[in-house]
């Protein structure tokens, strides 16, 4: 079935990767999809800091990346510390497994190799969790307008190249379910520049844990939970709750010290640092705030492959004037199934691409865990969530 839209992106064209990458992300045959590759990519670990090339050697880069590990990044000056070293011909790109994987569980989260996620798994779990999304959007629930598709030198410019708003038609009786209702009430909590400090209310606690609740009430939660807990990764529902209370809505500093931020915060509702948003991979948040006319449509530049919801869409917009120069998201996906793919994502990737299968389509998730703060013991904060788009 077709999604009502405009004449442009109907069908995903062969990615346009940078010069000297074959492949890109993903694609069979290319770096970061399994071994053999003349950089090294490889992926049997759990767990790859954002500032290393550990893992990540040949990936395509992106804005949110600290540093970057692919062959054009000496030209750029924007290479890793040990991008010499592992990603280089001779280097140790191929890593040798963890020492001391009982002593380092806050690598992945797996405290044993026996434990730790497959790609087939992922690949196997993700089309199980896109199955149980019963919450999503219908056929004519939604009818996008894409409008301009961005060339490859125009998603910088800011410029508006669509005049109409993204969105033509939203059934607003999505947001009653109580996943959908109980996420946007969480929308509204946070404020959005990084370096002014969080003030958590108590009303605020009680909604993050009434949008935890009903997530787990879903089947496609408790799915994902009883995935987990057969990887040794939780014990029971109440500490899977407590670890998405602390990974999504513990607070750390993005700024000088203040409790500015979390990965909720960031990946969902949208931040604004040094004059760009931040962020902000959430289409429930776009909707809402293109409906108030605070957030205005410039173009796309990708439009996912699926022929149903949910879909995905890479796009430009600004937010108040706030530029977001290449942005990611999902289009139609209910709220709990994009917390259990991020999750999973987090816990079995971070700090690396994720590669997943919707519907029969390949797609990867990239997540960055925050290095400077931690909670429960060593655990990190999710810094970012977000999918990839070509």
């Amino acid at each position: 079935m077709e999604l009502a839209r405009g004449s442009t992106g109907k069908h995903r064209e062969a990615p346009a990767f940078p010069p000297g990458i074959p492949g890109g992300h993903g694609a069979p045959g290319s770096c970061c999809w399994g071994r053999g590759s003349p950089w090294g990519c490889v992926s049997g670990h759990l767990y790859t800091a954002p500032d290393s090339c550990e893992g990540r050697c040949g990936e395509a880069p992106s804005e949110e990346d600290e540093c970057h590990c692919h062959p054009g990044c000496g030209t750029l000056g924007s290479c890793c510390g040990d991008f010499e070293r592992r990603c280089r011909p001779g280097g140790d790109g191929e890593e040798e497994e963890d020492e001391d994987e009982e002593a380092a569980p806050a690598r992945g989260g797996f405290s044993r190799s026996r434990d730790s996620i497959t790609e087939r798994e992922l690949l196997e779990l993700s089309e199980q969790l896109y199955g149980l999304d019963h919450n999503r959007a219908r056929p004519g629930d939604i009818a996008l307008n894409p409008q301009h598709r961005a060339g490859p030198g125009e998603t910088g410019h800011g410029r508006d190249l669509s005049p109409q708003p993204l969105y033509k038609h939203v059934n607003e009786e999505l947001f009653s379910k109580p996943t959908y209702s109980s996420f946007i009430k969480l929308l509204d909590n946070y404020q959005r520049a990084t370096g002014r400090e969080e003030e958590v209310t108590a009303e605020e606690l009680r909604e993050q844990d009434t949008f935890l609740g009903e997530a787990m009430a879903t089947e496609l939660m408790r799915t994902l939970f009883a995935f987990l807990r057969q990887k040794n990764r939780y014990d029971s529902e109440q500490e899977f709750l407590e670890d998405l209370k602390g990974m999504w809505f513990g607070l750390y500093s993005r700024g000088d010290g203040e409790q500015d931020s979390s990965g909720f915060e960031h990946v969902f509702s949208g931040e604004v640092k040094k004059g760009k948003v931040s962020g902000f991979h959430n289409w429930i948040r776009f909707y809402l705030l293109e409906k108030q006319g605070t957030v205005n449509y410039l173009s796309h530049n990708f439009d996912g492959p699926w022929d149903t919801f949910p879909t995905v869409l890479g796009l430009q917009f600004s937010w108040d004037g706030f530029h977001k120069e290449v942005g990611s998201a999902f289009v139609g996906s209910s709220p709990e199934f994009e917390l259990g793919l991020y999750t999973l994502c987090f816990l079995a990737r971070p700090g690396r691409a994720c590669h997943l299968s919707l519907g029969g389509h390949s797609l990867s998730i990239q997540t960055f865990p925050w290095t400077k703060s931690t909670y429960g013991g060593g655990r990190r904060f999710i810094a970012t969530a977000y999918v990839m788009s070509p």
